[in-house]
């Protein structure tokens, strides 16, 4: 039974989570706004900065400089299409986003938005876990483990689980009080 497997495995639906996090947007320009966008350049599909370079010159306004001009056209696209609510402005190779202003509406629309995510993330950790009681009922069966090595395992894994969802929870309050803040 590898306990640091299932740890490793718990701690990647956590990491997805941040990310997915990231991306949910605030009212605040961030480069994590658009790092998940993939464009579809040169015949295949690639994450925009491989394209483009994303910065923020300012509060409220990203900037996306392309590469290569003859892209500009597909990262524009890909902005427009992926339903973050962003109109870009096209200046040559530049690309001038401006950060609308969240409106009580949409700041409830991200809130149940991360809701959901962190749902997805706590049910990933409890098939982790639900895999490792498996796994350990296996082993148990077969006469690899006693019955009391066993349940302190089962325990520990319980442990695990229980302090992964309370990161979650915790990431996910702290995300919607930031959401909500005017």
């Amino acid at each position: 039974m590898d306990l640091n497997d299932l740890e490793r495995r718990m701690k990647g639906a956590v990491s997805v989570l941040k990310s997915e996090f990231a991306g949910l947007r605030t009212g605040r320009a961030s480069i994590s706004l658009l790092e998940p966008l993939t464009v579809d350049v040169y015949g295949a599909s690639m994450p925009i900065n491989q394209v483009a370079t994303i910065s923020v010159p300012e509060a409220r306004m990203l900037s996306v400089q392309v590469w290569d001009r003859s892209n500009v056209q597909a990262v524009d696209r890909a902005i427009r299409e992926s339903r973050l609510g962003l109109n870009p402005i096209v200046e040559g190779e530049l690309l001038r986003i401006p950060i609308p202003e969240l409106n009580a509406e949409r700041r409830q629309e991200l809130v149940k938005v991360a809701h959901k995510y962190a749902e997805q993330a706590k049910i990933a950790v409890r098939h982790v876990r639900r895999d490792g009681l498996d796994s350990l009922k296996k082993e148990e069966k077969e006469g690899g483990l006693g019955e009391d090595e066993s349940h302190g395992i089962a325990d520990r894994i319980q442990a695990l689980t229980d302090a992964n969802v309370s990161e979650i929870d915790d990431m996910l309050s702290q995300k919607e009080a930031e959401i909500t803040q005017v």
